[in-house]
């Protein structure tokens, strides 16, 4: 697998309060609606508009051409690559407390993905605190459950682990990374 080594930044910025619509225009979220946090820790995105309104997993959806949005299968082999979920968060954050707030419990970046904490957009809008939290999107619905969940992975700044989420709502803001074909 080759992923992205920053979290996507692709569109154009719109305030919290207001959802992404189905259009031709990709939207995102930065946090405290600063573009310069989305230059730092690329944009939220909601799960649709990241699909570009299709619920196939693995699809294009917002990432440039020769990429494609990663699935739950996909995000489970890299934790495996790096010794298992329960570690593989550290191996993904970035080194150290430039961004994340301490302890940054195992944090070595020696994945290269260099992960930062962008926080997140809430379901009901507001952003999560920052520094400590990076939340990325899977391309994959739970299909379990009983409204418009996907899955998704968090890495927290007092976990070396990668939380693998099953009950994401998809009008949350969160970080996606792309995979290359």
């Amino acid at each position: 697998q080759c992923w992205m080594a920053q979290n996507l930044n692709a569109g154009t910025r719109i305030d919290n309060n207001y959802s992404q619509p189905n259009n031709s225009v990709i939207e995102k979220y930065c946090y405290n609606d600063l573009e310069s946090n989305c230059d730092l820790f690329g944009g939220l995105y909601q799960w649709s508009e990241m699909m570009q309104y299709v619920t196939t997993p693995g699809v294009q959806g917002i990432c440039p051409a020769g990429w494609h949005l990663p699935t739950d299968d996909e995000w489970m082999t890299m934790g495996t690559e790096l010794g298992g979920l329960e570690v593989a968060g550290g191996k993904l954050k970035e080194a150290g407390t430039a961004h994340w707030i301490a302890p940054n419990t195992g944090a070595t970046g020696e994945s290269g993905m260099t992960a930062l904490p962008g926080s997140y957009r809430g379901y009901l809008g507001g952003f999560g605190a920052p520094g400590e939290r990076a939340a990325f999107w899977t391309s994959t619905r739970n299909t379990g459950a009983s409204y418009n969940r996907s899955w998704n992975y968090d890495l927290f700044y007092n976990s070396a682990g990668a939380a693998r989420q099953s009950g994401a709502m998809w009008s949350n803001g969160f970080s996606v990374r792309c995979v290359k074909n």
